[in-house]
């Protein structure tokens, strides 16, 4: 097999997007969901609503940065196998292929919604959101969990699915008011913490980084207390540390990729908070929107941390062999 052949897959689905993307938006798209503003009047992301072929152009193509940063991942793992290089999350291995292209996916399921206002717009920019955010907590776990690539998958795709169908018939809480992609970001960064430093007690202390996360997005723990009905879903903040049953047999180096990461994603974070249109920083018909700039960090995050998790070294030499752990075959 070509080692460009998944980067050639990639670019037959872009093709194949952008084409039906055009003739459903030269179609008219379709009845506009019930949160989105009628055309002429300001979106809730601050731009002005167009009815051409795309509702808030600017905000649309921002998202082609993550289409971008995708196949340039597509590309990197071809050059590993050409180069014959091996490693973790090097070369076209089903975990990094799973990676780049959850990347890529963001950026057309945030251009459906951004483009064409419509539910399914709405439902399909959020799954992909998702798609993308379970990879890199799951790849953790699993490896902590001592899986294989075939339940990797199958826990993968079964999370995904129920999400899909529940964002579709019950709302993006699912009907039990849980924010998937917010907590995902958590259980990353509970799962990498215990993949830098795993021990019996670290397992279970693990789960108070949740709360630190959440307090950086400002949620207090005094909110949480004070409205447990609301934010049940704190429990969760243990799940890694209930799977980790072993130690990780990796290294990985977060200087500069980590961090470069996540100022990308937090830097962008805050742009965000101000994209809105009731943000006194909102200029409807400007050609720079914040809401596109939180795109084109957000791909730089995920750049940044594919280039992290490209650092992941066998840690013991009497581990099994990289050929044989988790995303590595």
């Amino acid at each position: 097999m070509s080692p460009y052949r998944p980067t050639k897959l990639a670019l037959w689905s872009l093709v194949a997007f952008a084409a039906a993307f055009v003739a459903a938006g030269l179609a008219g798209w379709g009845p506009a969901a019930a949160n989105e503003q009628p055309i002429g009047e300001v979106s809730r992301w601050c731009e002005r609503v167009s009815g051409g072929l795309l509702r808030e152009p600017v905000n649309t193509l921002g998202n082609l940065g993550f289409v971008v940063a995708g196949i340039a991942m597509f590309l990197t793992l071809a050059r590993d196998e050409m180069q014959g290089r091996s490693g973790f999350f090097h070369g076209n291995r089903p975990v990094p292929l799973l990676y780049a292209s959850a990347a890529v996916f963001l950026g057309p399921g945030s251009m459906v919604m951004h483009g064409s206002h419509t539910f399914f717009g709405a439902w399909i920019d959020n799954v992909s959101m998702v798609a993308f955010i379970l990879v890199p907590w799951l790849v953790n776990v699993a490896e902590l969990a001592g899986w294989r690539n075939g339940v990797l998958f199958r826990v993968y795709g079964s999370i995904l699915a129920a999400y899909a169908a529940g964002y579709w018939l019950l709302g993006p809480d699912l009907g039990i008011g849980m924010d998937l992609f917010g907590l995902s970001i958590a259980l990353w960064m509970i799962s990498e913490l215990l993949h830098r430093a795993w021990s019996p007690t670290m397992r279970w202390a693990s789960g108070l980084v949740g709360f630190a996360i959440a307090l950086v997005f400002g949620i207090t723990p005094g909110e949480m207390l004070a409205a447990v009905g609301d934010y049940w879903w704190v429990v969760f903040f243990w799940l890694p540390g209930a799977l980790a049953t072993q130690p990780s047999g990796h290294t990985r180096r977060y200087t500069p990729w980590f961090w470069l990461g996540a100022a990308s994603f937090l830097t962008a974070y805050v742009i965000w908070t101000t994209g809105t249109n009731d943000s006194a920083s909102c200029d409807p018909d400007s050609l720079i929107q914040a809401h596109a700039v939180w795109h084109l960090l957000g791909a730089v995050a995920t750049w940044s941390f594919f280039r992290f998790l490209r650092t992941t070294r066998v840690a013991h030499a009497g581990r099994d062999s990289e050929e044989t752990q988790v995303a590595g075959v």
